[in-house]
């Protein structure tokens, strides 16, 4: 080998030691401390962004912090969907749900909770897969009619829809049972939660996975809520990485979600954030699940990635 060839053989090795050194102050800090991740969008479907983002939650367990994996599963509900020709409907990014879409929902992130499971444990980690039903770890209402959000155009000029939507078996957190999450994660397992509640009857309710993750870290007080999905963050622009927002208050979000500036999926998201703010978490973040180990950059980095909302 040339001195050249050992110069950069050489420098290659102290970059990686220069990347354990700037994560030191961040795993003194973390340490025992829980994380709340939410993994959904179309990294969920992409087997090689799904092994990286399970490594990183593995490596997350190793070095002694408490992750809480919750998980969607839109696009195999879809499929499930399609197969009996029921078409999706949603409103402000909820699924609206009645008795046969409940029925194959669960069907759905049933299968995607023991995929995610297995995979898991395949890495070197220890999951164990629960509902929000198991345990009454997650108890829910069913959630009344809901506004729309956005603008619409009227005689006088635009102003906010005020319309309403019933959008059936879908619920809204209740109360959640913590000592099962807690219990589990001190005995070394890695939660991994699908989100579907009981009601008092006993009854199956739809909760979006985003809401279902914000509750958890809400009720936990954990350290971080991250959300994984398939865009690196909330945007000025849709579409558009350069208008990529780094940070954002709890305020300006909610203001941006009345004009209808974020829609769609991202409204479940940016709520999620703000409800887990309001229950004293520290931080909240927003970012590409795509991305290679986005997980670990977000979190061990100064620069960090995505969209972190605060208070």
């Amino acid at each position: 080998m040339s001195m050249t060839s050992q110069g950069n053989a050489m420098e290659k090795v102290i970059g990686k030691a220069d990347v354990l050194i700037e994560a030191l102050p961040y795993l003194k800090k973390f340490a025992e401390k829980v994380f709340v991740i939410k993994y959904g969008g179309s990294a969920m479907e992409d087997d090689v962004s799904k092994e990286h983002i399970l490594e990183d939650l593995v490596l997350l367990k190793y070095i002694g912090i408490y992750p809480i994996l919750v998980h969607g599963g839109g696009k195999k509900i879809n499929q499930l969907m399609n197969k009996v020709d029921k078409q999706p409907d949603f409103v402000n990014g909820l699924r609206v749900t009645d008795p046969e879409t409940m029925e194959l929902t669960e069907m759905a992130l049933s299968w995607v909770n023991k995929e995610l499971v297995g995979k898991i444990n395949k890495l070197g980690g220890n999951a164990i897969g629960i509902s929000g039903k198991d345990g009454k770890l997650v108890s829910a209402d069913k959630m009344g009619p809901v506004e729309i959000y956005g603008q619409q155009e009227t005689d006088g000029g635009e102003k906010a829809s005020k319309e309403k939507v019933d959008l059936g078996l879908v619920g809204e957190v209740k109360h959640i049972n913590t000592n099962v999450l807690m219990n589990l994660s001190q005995q070394g397992y890695i939660p991994v939660v699908s989100p579907v509640a009981g009601d008092e009857q006993g009854e199956s309710l739809n909760i979006n996975a985003d809401h279902v993750a914000g509750e958890l870290a809400k009720a936990l007080v954990s350290e971080k809520l991250i959300l994984m999905t398939n865009v690196s963050g909330i945007m000025t622009e849709s579409h558009n990485e350069d208008s990529l927002i780094p940070e954002l208050t709890a305020k300006d979000a909610m203001q941006m979600i009345s004009k209808g500036q974020i829609n769609e999926g991202m409204i479940p998201k940016v709520e999620a954030c703000i409800n887990a703010l309001s229950g004293g978490v520290n931080r909240t973040h927003i970012v590409n699940g795509g991305l290679k180990h986005a997980m670990l950059l977000e979190i061990f980095t100064d620069e960090g990635i995505g969209t972190m909302v605060k208070k």
